[in-house]
C-alpha cells in the first residue's frame, strides 16, 4: 500500500504535548473544507442514508469530540473561531446554512450530543461569547431533541448529554426525559459490566465507546447530585474493564468485531473515559499504556488520504465494509478518545509511565458477548471464538460482523462483496451453503447456542428444511469444527479458514509456501500462516482467492477452504483449521493435527489423557 508518511505517523505520543500535537495533525487539513458560513465540513463525495447537508453538519459536529477536551484542558485551537461562527450560523433559522428542523430518529440528534458535551465542559468558550439572540437560537435548536424520538439503543444518551449541557449553563432542561432515558438504558444491562446496544441486541464496541463512555461522563458531572447512579456507572465500568482488556494486545491493536469499525481508535475511548472519571480498574500506567499504544498502532496504519483526512474503512480505506450511515465525516467519532486532554496539566496521567498489559489468562470465557478468547501474548494475537446471536438487524454485513466462528486482531474478518461464488462471498471463518446454484449464504442468526469451557455450540437454519449444528472446539493454532448437517435439499457447502493477507508492507511476497492437496491446503508467508484440513471422507480442499477489499485488515487475501456436496439426509463435516502469526507454523505445530471421531452419540477430540468427549 501507498505509504503517505504523514507527520502523525512519526509522533511518539510520549507526552501531553505530543498528544495535543497529534490532535492538531488530525485537524490541520480542515480549513479548505469548511462551507462559506462555516456550519458544515464537506469532507468527501460519498453518500449515506441522510442528505449531503446533514453529512456536512455531522462532519462539523464530530470535530467537537476532539476540540472540546482540548479547550477544557486550557489549550486553544485555530479552528475554534471557525467553529463558533459555524455554531452561530447553523442554529440561526434565518441563515442559509441553518441546520434545520429535526424529526423522529434524525441523524442530527446524534450530532447534538457533541454540543451538549461542549456546553457541559467548556461553557466559557461556547456559551458565554454568544449574545442573547444567539444563545436563544442555540437553545431552541438543541431543545428539539426533547420533542422527538430517538432509537431505543445507545441513542437514548444523546438527549441526556444535551440536557446535561443545558443544566451546566443554567438553562431549563427536561428532568423527566433524562431520568426516563437513563432508566431505559439500565434495561440493556446484562452482567459483569456488559451492556447490549438495546433490547435483544448485540454486545459490541457500542458498549465501551458509547454507553460506558457517556455513563462515565455522567458520573463525573453528576457525582454530587445523582450519587447512586454515578456510583453504579463507575462500578459497572470498573467491572467491564476487566473483560474488555482481553480485546487488546500489547502491540496496540484491538479486536475487529461488530459494526461501526470505521470509528477506529474510538476503540480506546473507554479507557480515556475511565481515566477522566478517576476510575482505576487497573493502575493508571496500565490504562495509559492501552490508550497510547492503541493510538500509535492506528496512526501507523494507512487510514488517512493524501490530504490527511480520515477515510471510511478499518485498517485501510474501504467502502465495501462500511455502514449505510458512514458519511465522509463519520470516522471523526474516533476523536472521543481525546477526552483525556480535559485533564489538568498537573494530573498524574501526564507523568505516569506507561505499563504493559498485566498478566492475562491464556483462555477466558465472556458470557455476554458469547466469546471464548484465546491469547498468544508472544505473538500479540487475540483469537475470539464466537457463538453468534438469536436475533439480527438491518445493518449491512451483519452475518460477517457478528456471526463468524472466529475473529482475530491479526486476520480480521471479511465481508461479502457479492453473492455469486466463494470469491465474492469471502466466507472466512464461516460455513457457507448453496443449493447448487453458486449463490452462497452464511449464518445470520442461530436457533440456539451454548458456550462451555472449551466448546461453543450453535444451531442455525439457512432454510426451513436445513438444520446445521456446529461444535467449535477452541484453541490455537489449531481449532476443530464439527458440523452436523440435516438437509431436505441438495447442498454445496464450504467451510472457510482464516483470511491471510497476500501482501505486507515490509515484504514483497518472498519466502512463501503453498500447500495444495485433496484434503488440506495452506498458505505460509513470513507474516502469517493459514490452513485447513478435512478430517472426513467428503471434504475437498481449495484455496479461495477472495475479491479485493473484502477483508477489513488486508486488501487482498487467500482463504483456505474445505468444500463438500451433500444429498438430502444427515451428514457430518469435520475440519481442522490452522491460523498463526508469523511462519513458525511450518514446523511442529502445523503437523500436530488433532484427531476427531464421531460415534455412539459422542464426538471425541484428541486421544489419551488429552481426549475430549462431547455428547450430542
Amino acid at each position: 500500500m501507498l505509504n503517505l508518511e504523514l507527520p502523525i505517523q512519526g509522533n511518539s505520543l510520549k507526552s501531553r504535548e505530543d498528544l495535543i500535537t497529534s490532535l492538531s495533525q488530525i485537524l490541520s487539513p480542515f480549513k479548505p473544507f469548511y462551507s462559506k458560513g462555516k456550519a458544515r465540513l464537506d469532507l468527501g463525495n460519498t453518500g449515506t442514508s441522510y442528505s449531503g447537508a446533514i453529512s456536512g453538519m455531522e462532519g462539523f459536529s464530530r470535530i467537537l469530540w476532539g476540540l472540546v477536551p482540548l479547550l477544557a484542558g486550557g489549550e486553544d485551537s485555530n479552528h475554534w473561531d471557525d467553529h463558533l461562527e459555524g455554531i452561530i450560523n447553523g442554529t440561526n433559522p434565518s441563515h442559509e446554512e441553518y441546520w434545520g428542523e429535526i424529526t423522529n430518529f434524525d441523524q442530527r440528534a446524534v450530532e447534538m450530543a457533541a454540543f451538549g458535551y461542549a456546553l457541559a465542559l467548556i461553557p466559557e468558550r461556547i456559551w458565554d461569547p454568544l449574545n442573547d439572540l444567539e444563545k436563544e437560537n442555540l437553545f431552541q435548536w438543541l431543545n428539539q431533541i426533547n420533542q422527538f424520538d430517538v432509537y431505543d439503543c445507545n441513542w437514548l444518551f444523546f438527549p441526556v448529554l444535551v440536557n446535561l449541557g443545558f443544566k451546566q449553563v443554567g438553562l431549563p432542561y427536561d428532568r423527566e426525559k433524562l431520568k426516563k432515558n437513563l432508566d431505559r438504558i439500565d434495561d440493556f444491562y446484562l452482567e459483569d459490566g456488559w451492556y447490549a446496544d438495546g433490547m435483544d441486541a448485540h454486545c459490541d464496541y457500542y458498549g465501551p465507546f458509547a454507553i460506558h463512555f457517556y455513563s462515565l461522563l455522567y458520573s463525573k458531572l453528576m457525582r454530587e447530585e445523582d450519587t447512586k447512579r454515578a456510583e453504579c456507572y463507575r462500578s459497572r465500568a470498573e467491572t467491564f474493564a476487566k473483560d474488555f482488556i482481553y480485546w487488546f494486545s500489547n502491540n496496540g491493536s484491538s479486536l475487529p468485531y461488530g459494526r461501526s469499525l470505521t470509528y477506529r481508535f474510538a476503540q480506546s475511548a473507554f479507557w480515556s473515559a475511565l481515566i477522566y472519571a478517576d476510575v482505576e480498574s487497573f493502575s493508571l500506567g496500565v490504562m495509559k499504556g492501552i490508550l497510547m499504544r492503541n493510538l500509535r498502532w492506528w496512526f501507523r496504519q494507512p487510514i488517512f488520504d493524501a490530504n490527511g483526512l480520515l477515510t471510511i474503512g478499518y485498517r485501510y480505506p474501504n467502502l465495501v465494509m462500511a455502514e449505510n450511515y458512514n458519511a465522509p465525516g463519520s470516522p471523526y467519532w474516533a476523536l472521543k478518545t481525546y477526552l483525556v486532554l480535559a485533564l489538568p496539566k498537573d494530573h498524574p496521567f501526564w507523568t505516569t509511565e506507561e505499563e504493559p498489559l498485566p498478566a492475562l489468562k491464556e483462555k477466558v470465557t465472556q458470557a455476554s458477548p458469547r466469546f471464548i478468547i484465546h491469547r498468544k501474548e508472544e505473538q500479540d494475537h487475540v483469537v475470539v471464538f464466537n457463538a453468534g446471536y438469536q436475533h439480527t438487524n438491518d445493518h449491512p454485513h451483519t452475518h460477517a460482523k457478528y456471526e463468524k466462528f472466529v475473529y482475530s486482531n491479526f486476520f480480521g474478518f471479511s465481508v461479502s462483496k457479492g453473492e455469486w461464488g466463494l470469491g465474492q462471498g469471502a466466507f472466512d471463518s464461516m460455513l457457507a451453503v448453496s443449493e447448487g446454484d453458486h449463490m452462497y449464504r452464511g449464518k445470520r442468526t442461530c436457533e440456539e447456542y451454548r458456550v462451555d469451557d472449551d466448546v461453543i455450540y450453535t444451531r442455525w437454519k439457512p432454510w426451513r428444511d436445513v438444520d446445521i449444528q456446529t461444535w467449535l472446539v477452541t484453541g490455537t493454532p489449531w481449532h476443530i469444527r464439527i458440523h452436523k448437517i440435516s438437509t431436505g435439499r441438495k447442498l454445496d457447502v464450504a467451510d472457510g479458514g482464516f483470511a491471510l493477507g497476500l501482501e505486507n508492507s515490509q515484504t514483497n511476497g518472498q519466502d512463501t509456501k503453498i500447500i495444495k492437496q485433496s484434503k488440506l491446503c495452506a498458505s505460509f508467508y513470513p507474516w502469517g500462516a493459514s490452513g485447513i484440513q478435512s478430517l472426513d471422507e467428503h471434504g475437498q480442499a481449495e484455496l479461495i482467492y477472495a475479491h479485493a477489499n473484502t477483508n477489513v485488515m488486508q486488501a487482498r487475501t487467500v482463504i483456505p477452504t474445505i468444500k463438500s456436496s451433500f444429498q438430502p439426509g444427515t451428514h457430518w463435516m469435520l475440519n481442522a483449521v490452522f491460523g498463526e502469526v508469523g511462519s513458525d507454523g511450518v514446523g511442529n505445530e502445523w503437523e500436530a493435527v488433532p484427531e476427531v471421531k464421531v460415534y455412539d452419540g459422542k464426538i471425541v477430540v484428541g486421544e489419551g489423557m488429552d481426549k475430549m468427549i462431547i455428547p450430542f
